[in-house]
């Protein structure tokens, strides 16, 4: 069955080849990375642990990873590959300078052989997703042992694995061991057809991330950065996407009356959004600034538009209340444990396939409230806006749930040692 997938692939750079010399021609880089051109010149001769992740969500995942990996094995280079433009750019403000990051190229023989050869791996750990055939036996046929961590197997994922479970099966066979952050992911890759030798469950390695708490000192520097006052209500917002923009500035212009001194960051998903959200608030008759166009003179606001990358993460730390959209919009929700580390109470959609655990989890201790449309987050949002003491505690006990579930880390690096030697030689 590769055979029959590397001969199509291999039909479709043909049939595209026009198109893919002429952006190579006018100076298309990302092209040339796709097809392994650029390669660094500077890695050692010698064997060297490979990571790699698809986008922004797992290369968030794999930093802890890459950081135990480098404190346990001192003299082993690490080679980080990224597939997404974003999730690069994440991966060099993250870690960049520690390892050496290079952007994955296309699941075709002759650039997996180029990038494969190049960074001449020891073992092979991919975080999350993005199983490729042709990567995953070219490694495997070459005695590469290959681990999956922090797996997840969102319902897309398992619809199509289980329509192409010919090829898919034999490729997840090649792994030495999937380890998944679920039950129902590791039950997911055995209706499949793994071996089941092979998939374990042992949570989610995104709790295991350093959560450096918001001190009063960085409060006020970004409280003074986004022209705030201290005694504002701040509902942060995070990732929100088409559809749900909308609906956020409704359940706010509803609000604000109420509660006027209740402030809203929304940072879009995709920050190409952000003028047609500003507009949107404008029409409402809501004074709106862009992040990167707000005044000098703290002129208040009532809503800002986050147009910038990277820095929703800490702007969480400010906020009193959050909501983390790709829920209510079913595209399977976004990470809940940003704003629950701040002790923020996080509230999220029905939409949390990407997530399940981590959702189930935080309703069970009390830490977030989901909601299944516009009206009821607006009756919660309302809820904890009337009730300070509920607020603080549902806070409190979202700060707890991410303290309560680190681990996972630790087990993957102790199973990843207990089938390879790193230190083997080349």
């Amino acid at each position: 069955m590769i055979l029959i997938y590397q001969i199509i692939y291999t039909i479709i750079i043909i049939v595209s080849s026009p198109f893919i010399l002429f952006l190579a021609a006018i100076g298309n880089s990302r092209i040339k990375e796709r097809l392994a051109l650029f390669l660094p010149k500077d890695l050692h001769e010698n064997r060297r642990i490979w990571i790699h992740a698809l986008s922004v969500g797992e290369v968030i995942s794999a930093v802890p990873l890459i950081g135990e990996i480098s404190t346990r094995y001192p003299d082993k280079e690490i080679v980080f590959t990224v597939t997404t433009t974003r999730g690069l750019s994440i991966a060099r403000k993250e870690i960049g300078g520690r390892v050496k990051i290079i952007p994955m190229p296309l699941d075709f023989w002759w650039s997996i052989q180029r990038i494969v050869r190049h960074i001449n791996p020891s073992l092979f750990i991919l975080v999350e997703t993005d199983i490729w055939p042709h990567l995953i036996t070219s490694l495997s046929n070459k005695n590469i042992k290959c681990f999956l961590v922090n797996g997840r197997i969102s319902p897309r994922t398992y619809k199509s694995y289980k329509r192409f479970s010919f090829l898919i099966r034999p490729i997840l066979n090649r792994f030495t061991l999937c380890m998944m952050q679920s039950e129902l992911d590791r039950k997911r890759l055995l209706e499949i057809g793994a071996d089941q030798a092979r998939i374990i469950t042992i949570g989610n390695i995104k709790f295991d991330r350093d959560w450096f708490p918001m001190h009063k000192e960085e409060r006020d520097t970004w409280l003074k950065q986004l022209c705030l006052d201290p005694e504002d209500d701040i509902w942060i917002a995070g990732s929100i996407h088409k559809d749900e923009d909308q609906m956020i500035l409704n359940i706010f212009s509803r609000l604000v009356p109420e509660f006027p001194g209740l402030r809203l960051i929304l940072a879009p998903r995709n920050i190409e959004e952000s003028g047609k959200i500003l507009k949107a608030a404008r029409d409402m008759g809501l004074k709106s600034f862009l992040k990167t166009d707000l005044p000098d003179n703290k002129t208040p606001y009532e809503v800002l538009v986050l147009n910038t990358i990277g820095e929703l993460n800490r702007v969480y730390g400010v906020g009193k209340i959050s909501f983390v959209g790709g829920s209510i919009v079913p595209l399977g929700g976004h990470n809940l444990l940003e704003p629950a580390s701040f002790g923020c109470p996080v509230l999220f959609g029905p939409h949390m396939h990407n997530f399940v655990l981590m959702s189930e989890l935080l309703l069970a201790e009390k830490g977030g409230f989901q909601v299944v449309n516009e009206n009821e987050l607006y009756e919660s949002v309302k809820m904890l806006l009337e009730d300070p003491d509920l607020c603080r505690a549902a806070g409190k006990n979202a700060k707890q749930f991410v303290d309560k579930h680190r681990g996972a880390l630790k087990e993957a690096l102790n199973r990843i040692g207990e089938h390879v030697d790193v230190d083997q030689p080349a």
